[in-house]
């Protein structure tokens, strides 16, 4: 395998990544699965997940905007900590500049419901929102993008590096999931041209 430059598929393992701590705040479900929004940057939706590589696991944040289902925000990393989703939150605060009152909803784990991260939110303005415990359908939309990436990019691709993930990654988010990868839930258009049509009706 040396010789031939080959490496082995990692064996694709059950990950936890939505852990609870005892006394950290948890927010009530305001989103309550409705997850059809009439414009953009009124709600919000975060989920984590990983992927396999060679060198380990690679964290992924996204952050989606409920409207065009657009990834607006996301990180990675090798740490599974409270500054993946701040990275990822602060990511698309900058890109976007939302109005106060935004929901943001997530899962219980404990990057959303640390002290910093929510914080950060109450300093913006931004209502928390955050699924009941142990149901992942309220989260549904960013689950459905997770399986989304994994069923069209990270499932089939053998990664033999952190680098080399991040990489295809933010093509496949940036290039191609935003700007041409059609969407059933927004009429078959990517999530860039409906925010687009909608600004020009808006004109």
């Amino acid at each position: 395998m040396r010789e031939g430059d080959l490496g082995a598929r990692p064996k694709k393992r059950m990950r936890v990544t939505t852990r609870s701590r005892k006394g950290d705040q948890v927010a009530q479900n305001v989103l309550d699965r409705r997850f059809q929004v009439t414009a953009p940057d009124r709600v919000w939706v975060s989920d984590i997940t990983y992927v396999a590589t060679a060198e380990g696991w690679l964290y992924v944040c996204v952050v989606l905007d409920l409207y065009a289902r657009r990834v607006v925000g996301w990180s990675m990393s090798s740490s599974l900590d409270t500054e993946l989703a701040l990275q990822a939150f602060m990511m698309a605060f900058l890109r976007r500049r939302p109005p106060k009152g935004l929901l943001f909803h997530s899962d219980r784990g404990v990057q959303y419901t640390s002290g910093a991260f929510c914080r950060a939110l109450e300093l913006r303005g931004i209502r928390q929102s955050m699924s009941r415990k142990g149901d992942c359908y309220d989260n549904a939309c960013a689950e459905a993008f997770f399986k989304t990436l994994k069923t069209e990019l990270t499932n089939r691709t053998f990664f033999r590096t952190r680098q080399e993930a991040r990489a295809a990654i933010f093509e496949y988010v940036e290039a191609f999931y935003n700007r041409v990868r059609l969407h059933s839930a927004i009429g078959y258009v990517p999530p860039c041209e409906h925010e687009a049509t909608a600004a020009r009706e808006a004109a």
